[in-house]
């Protein structure tokens, strides 16, 4: 699998968000914003995102994936910090 494979995965899982992949070798790091995530727990918004993989999981296709996932607002405001 490549980063493009694993967010368009992720893009069809949940097709109002906004989904950036990077990595390769099996191990991808996954930014996913969307008001889907609002008013979820952080191990919520994580398995929203795993639904979408979990046959390329099972498989081990996908070896490892670390998921930032964000609000727009939320994402806005980490952008601000990391500027700083």
């Amino acid at each position: 699998m490549n980063p493009e494979d694993v967010q368009k995965i992720i893009e069809a899982g949940l097709p109002d968000c906004e989904v950036k992949v990077t990595g390769g070798d099996g191990h991808f790091e996954a930014v996913v914003i969307g008001e889907v995530f609002a008013e979820l727990s952080a191990v919520k918004k994580q398995q929203k995102v795993y639904a979408t993989l979990g046959d390329k999981i099972t498989s081990g296709e996908l070896h490892a994936l670390t998921i930032k996932t964000y609000t727009a607002a939320e994402f806005e405001k980490a952008q601000k910090l990391m500027v700083r």
